[in-house]
């Protein structure tokens, strides 16, 4: 039971990982046909008891169509041809993916745009107009 360090708060134990192997599509030639280099690697992000709930919800709105229904993240590399670095990827992947979630988006306060930025708008409005307008037929 290894812990991966995420944020100096949370870290991962790897035994909430679980990766699987298989062949790989990717360079290699007929390397490709006897190694099993891909990874899979899932984590459960709803039984996961390293993640505060808040960075739970953000992590599922992240992960998008790599999370199941049943809440598992689901992620792949497959682009080396080094098992152990495809394995280094994914983890790299799945941590940045987590500090991602860590961070709180600000709130959006609405704001009006202030009576000189309207004037400033409709002179633009103004001098385009002019412009557009003279563009017409010369008369002799």
């Amino acid at each position: 039971m290894v812990a991966i360090p995420v944020t100096r708060s949370i870290s991962i134990d790897s035994d909430e990982l679980q990766e699987s192997f298989t062949r790989t599509s990717g360079p290699g030639g007929q390397h490709v046909n006897t190694t099993d280099s891909a990874v899979l690697l899932r984590f459960d992000v709803g039984a996961s008891p390293s993640l505060p709930d808040a960075v739970k919800n953000r992590l599922a709105v992240l992960a998008g169509s790599r999370l199941t229904r049943d809440g598992v993240l689901v992620l792949r590399s497959e682009g080396a041809r080094s098992q152990l670095l495809n394995r280094q990827e994914v983890r790299d992947r799945l941590i940045e993916l987590i500090r991602e979630a860590t961070i709180v988006p600000k709130r959006r306060r609405p704001t009006k745009p202030s009576k000189a930025a309207k004037a400033k708008r409709m002179e633009g409005k103004t001098k385009r107009s002019t412009v557009k307008s003279l563009r017409g037929r010369v008369t002799d």
